[in-house]
């Protein structure tokens, strides 16, 4: 499956397709998502620790990403030459996939309920165009990046279920 889909990206690299992918691949930074979020934390809903949890959220994910490269190990593919600079980290599992997943999903979950569908596709598409960026470029394994999305949300569903985000400091049973 990993090959194969590294083979597909491969047949389709174009140069007008090679920059955009480029330049798509940094919106699942770190240098992109964290002042992202930071910013989106200070203009959004809620006050106090609720507005801690998108930056501390993605920073959560990006922390949950580097050890389990350093656990796993795994090398970066190289059935092709990659088209990006090839980092020096290990493959397993997609930090770009799994930091912009677990941003997308925490945005989600923290804003306002209003207007959720449009908020949703363009999320979706956001995760689908850096995850295909990341194996456009070569320098990811499909499956470090599919397992990169479901970490991603896995672990911004469970940074939301925690109580502290949601205590506004006065005794609340419904809180």
């Amino acid at each position: 499956m990993d090959g194969a889909w590294l083979s597909l990206m491969h047949a389709w690299q174009h140069p007008l397709l090679t920059s955009a992918m480029s330049a798509v691949t940094w919106l699942g930074s770190l240098a992109v998502l964290l002042p992202l979020a930071a910013g989106l934390a200070w203009y959004g809903p809620g006050n106090g620790r609720q507005r801690l949890f998108l930056p501390l959220t993605v920073l959560g994910a990006a922390g949950l990403a580097q050890i389990l490269k350093w656990l796993i190990d795994r090398e970066r593919p190289d059935l092709f030459p990659a088209l990006a600079a090839m980092p020096a980290d290990a493959s397993f599992p997609s930090a770009h996939a799994m930091q912009v997943t677990a941003c997308v999903t925490a945005w989600l979950l923290w804003r306002e309920r209003t207007q959720q569908a449009g908020a949703l596709a363009i999320g979706i598409a956001l995760v689908g165009l850096v995850a295909v960026s990341r194996t456009y470029l070569q320098v990811h394994f499909l499956s470090d990046i599919l397992a990169g999305v479901v970490l991603g949300f896995l672990w911004s569903s469970l940074c939301y279920r925690l109580a502290f985000w949601r205590w506004s400091g006065r005794c609340d049973t419904n809180s």
